[in-house]
Order: structure tokens, then sequence, then C-alpha cells
């Protein structure tokens, strides 16, 4: 029969209280019957149970993520990452999803989804309101925000108005006056949202390089191939003179480019494209890209909540870089006729 606690215990001359702490590493135990409480519990083969472990130390060792999408590159990168650092940690992943579509509104976080099941809870890509943030933060636990981040919150994000700058100087270095944008959803509004920056990043770039950016150029994709394809239409419709893209994902990209294939347009010949992320997918179709590290943003972030519950005080904010990755979908423009 397994040794139990009150084995170990007795043998240590010990109450189970002191024994439970000791293994714990939990203070008021001092160095040398904690070793005692280790070498017996070593040697009768005594281990704890996580459910014991959790139950005395009022400990879950869960992570809550809270993501809209596990099917987009970045959110499902994001959450590989989390999840293979919180795992070598001896920590378990609880994901919070929700039925996010175009038509309807998004529903609301609910905190108690989450209550007394997780240490610390992670938010992927999903700009909250105020009261859901203050909301989440009655759980009494760290909050760590992924590619958006207000409200005084610890936030892992993407440089994206650094981004947006590169992608839209490499069009213009090609040559490129008419350059149209692709941009998530029209609710995409707050100030802290990732395509709020991104287009601001374009904006720029384009005004530096003393070019306009009227309405037409500007167009709504919702971050997937679907989106990106339908609005690459709408954008020729309104402003058939453009010669370049620069969508503010991959996936968005990677529908404009089959967009113009459907208007028997040639990439790069006739428009060039560029997007955001790195996308596995994109060397297939030659994307050209301003490539992130997101499985490392999740890993990032899912340290900063593992040291906020040991009590160690966080970076405010980490901010990740992109790298160009320039392929074929981008070249100079043809010479007028």
């Amino acid at each position: 029969m397994a040794a139990g606690i009150d084995d170990v215990a007795r043998a240590a001359g010990v109450s189970t209280a002191t024994v439970s702490r000791a293994l714990r590493d939990l203070p008021n135990v001092n160095e040398a019957t904690r070793n005692r409480v280790r070498r017996v519990a070593a040697q009768l083969g005594y281990v704890a149970s996580p459910s014991a472990v959790s139950l005395a130390s009022g400990r879950t060792r869960t992570i809550g993520v809270i993501s809209p999408w596990i099917n987009r590159w970045f959110f499902s990168n994001v959450i590989d990452g989390a999840e293979r650092t919180l795992r070598a940690q001896g920590f378990d992943v609880l994901l919070y999803t929700f039925d996010v579509r175009r038509s309807t509104s998004r529903p609301r976080v609910d905190p108690d989804v989450l209550r007394r099941r997780v240490d610390g809870v992670l938010v992927v890509g999903l700009p909250l309101d105020q009261d859901e943030v203050d909301a989440l933060l009655t759980l009494g636990h760290p909050l760590v925000c992924i590619g958006w981040g207000d409200f005084g919150q610890v936030t892992v994000r993407l440089d994206d108005h650094g981004t947006a700058l590169a992608a839209t100087r490499h069009l213009v270095g090609l040559g490129h006056r008419r350059i149209g944008h692709i941009t998530g959803s029209p609710d995409d509004v707050a100030p802290w949202s990732p395509p709020v920056h991104r287009e601001a990043g374009w904006r720029e770039a384009m005004t530096e390089a003393g070019l306009e950016t009227p309405p037409e150029l500007e167009v709504h994709g919702n971050f997937d191939v679907e989106g990106g394809r339908a609005s690459m239409h709408t954008l020729l419709d309104q402003a058939p003179d453009v010669t370049a893209v620069f969508a503010a994902s991959d996936e968005m990209a990677m529908g404009a480019i089959l967009a113009l294939r459907d208007l028997g347009l040639d990439v790069p010949g006739d428009v060039s494209v560029i997007g955001v992320d790195g996308h596995e997918l994109g060397e297939l179709v030659g994307l050209t890209t301003m490539a992130q590290a997101a499985d490392e943003q999740g890993a990032a972030a899912a340290q900063l909540v593992l040291d906020m519950i040991a009590g160690v005080t966080p970076p405010r904010e980490v901010v990740y870089p992109t790298v160009l990755v320039e392929r074929s979908s981008t070249g100079p423009p043809r010479p007028a006729a």
C-alpha cells in the first residue's frame, strides 16, 4: 500500500500541515525540517497528488485563455506557444472561446466561466471594454493581454505601427503611388486595436511620400481569406488604378491574390500585394510579408502570467518587431502606357 501524508508526518516527527508546506516550498518551515521531510517522503515513495496540492494551496495550476478564434493563424500560434510554456511548468490551459460572427455583435466576456477554475488569464487578440476588463479583474488573478492591451494591463504585442510603416515604405520604394489598404472589421475602432495602428502606419508612410489616402483606398477584410478576396474586388471597383495593396494580415493578403486571379490580373505585374504575419502558406503563393513570431509572443505572455503568480513585478509592455520577407508578390509597377 502506498504511503500517505500521515505516514510521512509520523516518520519525520512533524504534523501533516508541516509536511504539506515543506513539500510545496511554502514559508514557515525551517530548512532542516524541510530537508528531513523531503528525505522521508522520498524514502517512503510519497508523492502528493495534484488535486491534493491544489486543494491545500488554493491553486488550480490552470491558466484561462480567452480567444475569439482558434483556427486563424495568429491565434492558433499564440495559443500553441502559451500552452507549451505552461505545460513545461506543470500548468494546464482552460480555453474560453465564443461565437464571433460578422453579422452579430460580439458576446460579452463572462468571468464566472473562469471563477475558481484558473490562477491567471490570457486574453488573445480580443480588445475588451473597460467593464469587461474590470469584471475579469474581480477574479483576483493576474491578467495579460496579447495582441492588444490598455486600461493599464500587462501587454505583449506587435509593433503594429512600425510594421505598417515598413510594409508601405517597401511598396513606395518600388515606385507605387496608388497603394490601397485592406484593414480588419469596421468595428475595430478602439485606439489600442492593431488594425487602428496598422492603418495609421499606412497613412503616415503615404503622407511622408507625398501621397494621398482618400476613402476609396481603404476597405475592410475582416482578417480572413474570404474577406480579403471580397474586399479586393471592392477596392478595384472603387479605385481601378491601384497598383499595390498593403493587407493587415497574410490571410487577407492571400484572399486579395485570389481576387486578382479571379479578374485575370497578374501579381505583381498589375498589382503588388504585401501582408503581415509570416503565415506558413505564404511561401506557396510567393507572398511578401512582414513576419512576426506569434508563438514567441504566446510563450512570453504565459511566462509573464506565471511570474505574476509568483509575485514578480512584470514589465508594463513587451513589444515584438517584424521582419520583411520579400517574395514574388511585390515588384515595381508597370510603366504607364
